[in-house]
């Protein structure tokens, strides 16, 4: 429901701001306006995408929790898709999850709701060498292949024999 609601809901108040903005301001100014907020969003997105991509990459190399600069990278792609979507409210919405402060809220909101059961980096015991031994059981399937046929007839052209 929550996502019916927003199909319908979100390109009706773009309507609604698109007039509101269009007979305040006028046509020209209206779609320039779309427009810069498009450039603007797709060089902040980079800019912030580079940063997240940083902390990523810091987060694996230090071998610590990678689920908060994960969930700021999808943020932040999220916010690049809001941005490039012609309409002041996905604008809006798209510059407000650019805002660092703003993801770190919605991150602790989504993290209270998600529930994460386990989560390990690495291994936790020293791997020591297999050694084999009777116990040792390889279960396999095999399929026996019969011996390859002769033709009983002389090879025509449509066929290789």
């Amino acid at each position: 429901m929550w996502l019916f609601l927003a199909f319908v809901g979100v390109p009706l108040i773009e309507i609604a701001l698109f007039i509101q903005v269009g007979g305040a301001l006028g046509l020209a100014p209206t779609l320039l306006i779309v427009v810069l907020t498009a450039i603007l969003g797709t060089y902040l997105v980079r800019n912030q995408g580079r940063i997240a991509l940083g902390n990523l990459q810091r987060s694996f190399s230090e071998l610590n929790d990678p689920t908060e600069p994960l969930a700021h990278g999808a943020m932040i792609l999220f916010s690049g898709a809001l941005l490039l979507t012609p309409g002041f409210f996905t604008d809006a919405v798209g510059f407000a999850l650019l805002v660092p402060p703003v993801r770190e809220a919605v991150f602790r909101f989504l993290r209270g709701r998600v529930q994460v059961r386990s989560f390990s980096m690495g291994s936790t015991h020293r791997a020591e060498p297999h050694r084999s031994g009777p116990e040792d059981v390889i279960d396999g399937e095999f399929v026996e292949v019969d011996p390859e046929k002769r033709p009983t007839h002389r090879p025509s052209g449509w066929t290789k024999h």
